[in-house]
């Protein structure tokens, strides 16, 4: 649907928000967005790192104890 808009249509799409919406507008809203994707990629970074740590203490030393050897 959007393979053939080129760069034209998308300089007339920018104008036509900017003069719907204004910058200030619209610059907040894109600050909104790029905090957006800040807290996204942090959450994807810290629930990666609780995986990891669940896999390592599940992943503990499994040598047999002195009793055990034979």
């Amino acid at each position: 649907m959007f393979n053939n808009i080129g760069l034209p249509g998308l300089l007339l799409i920018a104008v036509v928000v900017l003069v719907l919406f204004g910058r200030g507008k619209v610059s907040t809203l894109m600050g909104e967005v790029g905090k957006g994707i800040t807290a996204f990629k942090k959450g994807v970074s810290e629930g990666t790192a609780e995986l990891d740590a669940a896999k390592a203490e599940t992943a503990k030393d499994v040598t047999p104890a002195e009793k055990d050897k034979v």
